[in-house]
């Protein structure tokens, strides 16, 4: 149950005290969660036993039972519930936390590492990406997009079924890269955990944690959440920058064979492209797959 939308969608409709309990418990969060019954009813000036009434018209089996509810949603934070306005960020501030994620991630992987798991993703049959969520799921499919033109198999998945279903489809030194930018995402875990079973390894871009302690090669980020939550998190330039870092090392390591493969992508973009384009070919330095 999400008590405090419980809540929200009661007001009005409540006695006139369970009305004073709720309209506190929506104000001060934190305190309602660690306050006693006695400080609570004090505090909104009701009746212990409008307390009650209250925590059985919310479906809770008692008092507790709304005290643990209350908890759990206090430790989300009070910067989604708070009724205060906030005033929005300037443009700049979205560049600067973009700088700021990526100083704090700068030097955190080790180049060993990242040799290492370059040569088993090299020396592989297919390699496998696992990413659920918004930011991992497009860093997954943005991993496959890395590697395929760089002549190394690979598969993204981020549909849940599909990742187990994948998982357990490996043979033994099939690579299997697992991104998550909270180190915990369970569908991930599971994942990792079935396609090492069958004897794959494992490639885990997260943050330290359950995730990265499955890994046989680790490449660590870690993540930084300001208050400010209408701007979408910065952490996910610290997991692109890692996938660059490992599909720049794939490249140099796999050379013979991904200078060609990308010397074909530029022929082919550079014709699709000459259809509209009246640049001489001497200019042409287009990304290569924007």
């Amino acid at each position: 149950m999400d008590i405090i939308s419980k809540i929200k969608e009661g007001l009005g409709h409540f006695s006139p005290a369970e009305e004073k309990v709720a309209r506190l418990i929506i104000a001060e969060l934190s305190f309602a969660s660690s306050a006693s019954i006695s400080e609570l009813a004090q505090r909104a000036e009701v009746s212990h036993a409008s307390i009650t009434r209250l925590a059985r018209s919310l479906g809770c089996e008692n008092v507790r039972d709304l005290k643990f509810r209350l908890t759990q949603s206090a430790a989300i934070g009070e910067r989604f519930t708070s009724q205060d306005l906030v005033d929005k960020e300037k443009i700049s501030h979205v560049y600067a936390s973009i700088q700021e994620i990526l100083a704090l991630n700068a030097g955190l992987i080790d180049e060993q590492v990242v040799e290492q798991a370059s040569t088993a993703i090299c020396n592989t049959r297919h390699c496998l990406v696992f990413g659920v969520g918004g930011g991992s799921s497009m860093m997954a499919q943005e991993c496959q997009n890395r590697f395929f033109r760089l002549d190394v198999l690979s598969n993204a998945y981020s549909d849940p079924m599909m990742i187990r279903m994948a998982a357990a489809t490996v043979n033994k030194d099939d690579v299997v890269i697992c991104l998550s930018l909270s180190g915990v995402s369970p569908d991930v875990m599971d994942g990792a955990r079935i396609a090492k079973e069958y004897g794959a390894q494992l490639v885990i871009i997260c943050p330290g944690g359950a995730l990265a302690k499955m890994a046989d090669f680790h490449l660590p980020i870690k993540t930084q959440e300001s208050d400010y939550i209408f701007k979408p998190s910065a952490a996910r330039y610290a997991m692109m920058a890692a996938v660059d870092i490992l599909s720049s090392e794939v490249a140099v390591r796999n050379q013979k064979r991904s200078k060609e493969k990308l010397r074909r992508l530029k022929v082919q973009l550079d014709q699709h492209r000459d259809k509209s384009s009246n640049m001489p070919p001497a200019d042409k330095r287009f990304p290569l797959g924007d």
